[in-house]
């Protein structure tokens, strides 16, 4: 909401949006939007890290630590030069993201009575692959203007290739998961095929 409320519902375009250097209260809040998402990005990356110590065996995939450790210090050095623009369109549809991601986690640590509730899981998945094209096709406007005085087009080029590569790494999360069945329920999956196949035609 505060990305919106920042730029994007008020004074963006939604295409070559440059960087607002100035004191503008708008730009201003922008910035502390920025930080704040950066520093959440921080908050995940301790998450796996403690995942990671407690041995939780099934829980961090490579796709969770590459994600989590790669983010926070690139999004550290887009804030530091681009606080802003349309390099933070990611951004903002990152943060709606995780509110539907955190929503789930939240009523899954409600133990046995939330389970009914949590059919849904393979759609987060679904949800943020959606995010990396909406964020490809986003960022890809740049490459067919015939001008556009974003002040930083490096950011934009960063932008493309995390959309790609974490659209691949989500695309194979999701096959090896859903697909092939090795993230359903390890009871499912010690009772043998005919109750994954069931699982899966669900």
């Amino acid at each position: 909401m505060q990305f919106l409320m920042s730029g994007w519902l008020s004074t963006y375009t939604w295409r070559c949006d440059p960087v607002d250097y100035s004191n503008s209260p708008e730009a201003l809040r922008m910035v502390r939007v920025a930080w704040l998402f950066l520093f959440s990005k921080f908050i995940e990356l301790m998450d796996t890290v403690i995942f990671i110590l407690r041995k939780k065996d099934g829980q961090v995939t490579f796709l969770h630590v590459f994600h989590h450790s790669v983010l926070p210090w690139s999004w550290w050095w887009g804030i530091k030069i681009a606080p802003g623009g349309m390099g933070s369109f990611h951004a903002m549809i990152n943060s709606s993201v995780h509110v539907i991601m955190y929503l789930y986690y939240g009523l899954s640590a409600l133990g046995p009575v939330a389970q009914p509730y949590l059919w849904w899981k393979k759609h987060m998945t679904a949800i943020q692959l959606i995010q990396f094209v909406l964020v490809s096709l986003h960022i890809s406007q740049y490459y067919f203007m015939s001008s556009c005085n974003y002040q930083y087009p490096v950011i934009i080029h960063l932008i493309w290739m995390y959309g790609t590569i974490f659209f691949v790494l989500f695309s194979n999360f999701w096959y090896h998961s859903y697909t092939k069945g090795k993230r359903l329920p390890r009871a499912l999956q010690q009772n043998g095929a005919p109750d994954i196949a069931k699982v899966k035609a669900n």
